[in-house]
């Protein structure tokens, strides 16, 4: 079975390519889906990718959630559609209401170009569902707005739940709980500072982000099993 994953792009969008290549190199096959338009095109799973949507004008992501495919891709997630945001689509996926929470600017006001170490906290995940928690992984971040922060009623329902997905090792911008990276309460919907794709092959020095690839097309090919 061929896994066909939709990757949004929006004006500002930078990463779109690099996710493109990450999920072809663990076997699916990506398309590149336009934010004007609100069609999903039948993908199995949806990647909203890094980069500075629309220019991170207003909040970062806060225009984003406007345009028509977002409403597409909060339908699809509902009815438990795999949904992805790394980056960039992590602080769109908090704007459009996907995740809880927010992102605001590092600790110490830094942009951040690094690589950081991951431990995983749970595999009931969309993008962990291959990996085994306390497994840590060397992925990169890229970002100035990564610092994830949420009211303590929220962080104590991601903590009793299990929906803290990602943790850093060494916290590298301030992120509330040491979180990189949470899920929805579907558990389909997960969004991550780090970028995976940018750890998937040797080339690129990790081969890290594998796993999280890997369990994204196994989490849509578990989902086109489960609706038939």
């Amino acid at each position: 079975m061929s896994v066909r994953i939709g990757v949004v792009v929006f004006p500002g969008t930078n990463c779109e390519l690099d996710v493109l290549e990450g999920v072809e190199r663990v076997g699916a096959s990506g398309e590149l889906l336009w934010h004007a338009d609100a069609d999903l095109h039948g993908v199995d799973a949806v990647v909203v990718p890094g980069g500075f949507a629309h220019g991170d004008y207003l909040r970062t992501g806060a225009i984003a959630r406007f345009s028509p495919i977002m409403d597409s891709v909060r339908a699809f997630a509902d009815a438990g559609g795999p949904v992805v945001g790394i980056c960039n689509g992590f602080q769109v996926l908090t704007e459009a209401g996907l995740l809880p929470g927010a992102l605001q600017k590092n600790a110490g006001l830094k942009f951040l170009c690094e690589t950081a170490t991951l431990r995983v906290e749970t595999a009931a995940s969309a993008l962990t569902l291959l990996a085994r928690p306390g497994d840590e992984l060397r992925i990169p971040i890229n970002h100035f707005e990564g610092n994830y922060v949420c009211d303590p009623a929220t962080l104590e329902r991601l903590r009793a739940d299990e929906r803290i997905v990602l943790r850093y090792v060494d916290n590298p911008n301030g992120s509330l709980d040491d979180i990189a990276g949470i899920c929805s309460e579907g558990r389909n919907v997960v969004g991550l500072m780090p970028h995976p794709e940018r750890a998937s092959d040797t080339l690129l020095g990790s081969t890290d982000g594998v796993v999280l690839l890997r369990s994204l097309v196994a989490a849509a090919v578990a989902d086109l099993a489960a609706t038939g």
